[in-house]
């Protein structure tokens, strides 16, 4: 139980990684606001939670509308108190275009949701966290903000952002009680695929050069274990960090 009674917020946590986390936080005695824009996923989420003794509820919100994070941190402080961690999960792939081939429309979207959304939400609990001086802030950014060909430009682009968001914001507030890392998933079984609408062939096959050197595929329970290891006061020292969970595919 080493998030004992502590209120977190996962958003995208219908399926995946985000399910993964939601669930695992529970089992270690969190209260968790399964957060997802598809309600009945995050519905089915909130049922096994408390099928298997958990304290859960669901919140519709779509992370690339701001009045959809503000709802979603005012219902969890209405429902539980406060907010002690923030997951920031929620994100989408491209079509693996190149630069010459991106439309802005598709820009916009990739760095509404994968960017935008963990500022603003991160925005949003700041004031809580400062006030009683704790809280945890954990990013799902990907191997594709570390290196320059797990995806598409955009998305490349759009994760490399996530990390320089969590370490700007791990050292601005390292002395209020506050501590903000990242996640750099690999390949991971998740159905993040499923945002791809029209794969580009040039850059795919531009991409695909690295998968021979990936170990292995990962699991979303093994990303949600990272999860809570940066939740909890395990990692009370680590702060400013991205760890990289990809079997050794960065190592190369």
């Amino acid at each position: 139980m080493r998030i004992k009674d502590k209120v977190a917020v996962v958003t995208g946590a219908a399926s995946g990684m985000g399910k993964a986390i939601a669930l695992l936080y529970a089992k270690e005695g969190a209260k968790v606001v399964v957060s997802d824009l598809n309600l009945d996923g995050a519905n089915v989420t909130v049922e096994e939670i408390k099928s298997n003794g958990g304290t859960a509820i669901a919140v519709k919100a779509n992370v690339a509308v701001e009045e959809d994070i503000q709802r979603l941190i005012d219902t969890t402080v209405s429902t539980y108190g406060t907010v002690d961690i923030l997951v920031n999960n929620a994100g989408i792939m491209d079509n693996f275009e190149p630069a010459g081939d991106i439309e802005d429309d598709n820009w916009e979207r990739i760095f509404a949701i994968n960017t935008t959304s963990v500022m603003r939400s991160t925005r949003k609990v700041l004031p809580i966290f400062l006030e009683k001086g704790n809280g945890v802030i954990v990013n799902i950014a990907s191997a594709g903000g570390l290196f320059g060909a797990r995806a598409g430009a955009a998305y490349t682009a759009s994760k490399h952002a996530v990390v320089g968001f969590t370490k700007n914001t791990a050292f601005m507030y390292a002395q209020k009680g506050i501590r903000c890392n990242a996640i750099a998933p690999g390949g991971v079984e998740t159905n993040i695929g499923s945002s791809m609408t029209n794969i580009n062939p040039f850059g795919a096959s531009r991409q695909q050069l690295g998968m021979a050197i990936n170990p292995r595929m990962g699991k979303a329970e093994e990303i949600a274990t990272v999860a809570l290891f940066l939740a909890s006061d395990d990692s009370s020292f680590v702060n400013g960090q991205i760890i990289a969970a990809d079997s050794g595919w960065s190592a190369y």
